[in-house]
């Protein structure tokens, strides 16, 4: 029977792709004393909050904040640019893709999955060039949205949302481009204007490194105009009654005030251009992934992500051998190590374990979370090319986290 007041010695190793582990500065903030959300000091708090989240989107458009998870912000995208029957067009790239379709049809929606053959989208990032043909193809200019997953937290595969845009335009078609990025925000590079994103959605327990509770909708002018005549039913995710009182900080019902109080410092942390600002945080990103793709290759293990400029920054998607159980090698490692490692979703179950290596990381954690896998890999039976633990080692320390102090020993 589990208990929930089990605390074995040491820090538990939270190595999922999130919810990630959340910093002791933003705990200590989170843990402030509740204030009235109506009260002058509310304001003050939700303008800033709403200000750094434009900075970490990249947007000077509005950004809506809801106390919701990222399905609450998918539906929020939907709800608020379409009208039922409206055909969106929905790019297959894993799990979350999948849902995210399931979700459209339910409200109503004409969602075309647009799928590489045999699975092989789960494998890799959007394939733009499929995204433009399709548009071309439809001169009536029936689509109204195309939706596309920007991180795969499913298989570890980072889209280019840019050459998407890019397809949109080639194909001279008037879609809403709408992209989640609930896993790829605050950890690889991401830029709503620059990209010409219509609606971004994301959400709080992944790269910005706060608890489960928060979602958000960064909007264009294409998307508030689209709100305007959308005619699927909506209340409490309407942009209209939220982006009129955020002008003065406050929300048409109840936000998730010390979560606020946590985000005000993610954004601090984030944008703080002693660390190197968010071109830091990509960078920072990029090198763990680069490590653990390391680790994976000296154990001669399999990546789900199979092309190369795809391979995401948040996370690595681990492929086990022929007749090994995935979950039995992640249980065994939890039981051993008390490390969590996410677990294979969708088609992808019992196939493949995910590495996180996201937000409140650095060097040391990622060293041990890939000496707890290469332990339970080998207790597991797995046969290792090599010591992807040693790999590891090898490429961090030759390559140097920018801004770090440089090596005084000989």
């Amino acid at each position: 029977m589990l208990t929930l007041d089990f605390h074995p010695s040491g820090r538990h190793f939270l190595q999922i792709p999130g919810p990630s582990p959340v910093p002791d500065r933003i705990l200590r903030a989170i843990s402030l004393p509740t204030i009235d959300h109506r009260g002058p000091e509310f304001g003050a708090l939700g303008k800033r909050v709403l200000a750094g989240m434009q900075q970490v989107f990249q947007t000077e458009h509005p950004v809506v904040i809801y106390p919701a998870s990222g399905t609450g912000a998918w539906e929020a995208a939907l709800v608020n640019t379409l009208s039922r029957g409206d055909r969106v067009l929905m790019y297959e790239t894993g799990h979350f893709a999948s849902l995210w379709h399931k979700l459209a049809t339910r409200l109503g929606l004409e969602a075309e999955l647009l799928a590489l053959p045999g699975g092989e989208g789960w494998r890799k990032g959007v394939q733009a060039t499929l995204i433009e043909e399709r548009l071309k193809a439809d001169t009536g200019h029936a689509i109204k949205a195309v939706c596309v997953v920007h991180n795969e937290t499913s298989t570890g595969a980072t889209s280019d949302i840019e050459a998407v845009r890019r397809a949109l335009d080639a194909a001279r078609h008037p879609a809403l481009l709408l992209v989640d990025t609930i896993s790829g925000l605050a950890a690889a590079d991401y830029r709503h204007d620059a990209w010409g994103v219509d609606v971004s959605i994301s959400g709080s327990q992944k790269g910005l490194m706060l608890p489960p509770g928060i979602s958000f909708n960064a909007l264009s002018p294409r998307a508030l105009q689209a709100s305007r005549v959308a005619q699927l039913p909506r209340s409490f995710w309407a942009w209209d009654e939220m982006l009129e009182l955020n002008a003065s900080g406050y929300f048409p019902y109840t936000p998730t005030t010390n979560l606020l109080y946590g985000l005000a410092e993610a954004c601090d942390m984030l944008l703080d251009r002693r660390t190197g600002g968010l071109e830091g945080v990509f960078a920072r990103h990029r090198r763990w992934a680069e490590g653990v793709r390391a680790a994976v290759e000296a154990w001669g293990l399999e990546l789900q992500c199979t092309e190369a400029a795809s391979q995401s920054p948040v996370l690595t998607g681990v492929v086990t051998p022929p007749g090994v159980d995935a979950d039995q090698v992640r249980h065994l490692i939890h039981q051993r190590f008390d490390l969590s490692l996410g677990t294979g979703l969708g088609r992808l179950k019992g196939r493949m374990f995910r590495i996180g290596h996201l937000g409140d990381c650095n060097d040391l954690t990622l060293m041990a979370a890939l000496c707890g896998c290469e332990m339970g890999l080998k207790l597991a039976g797995v046969r290792l090319a090599g010591s992807g633990v040693i790999a590891a080692m090898a490429h961090f320390a030759a390559h140097p986290q920018p801004g770090a102090l440089p090596c005084s020993g000989t």
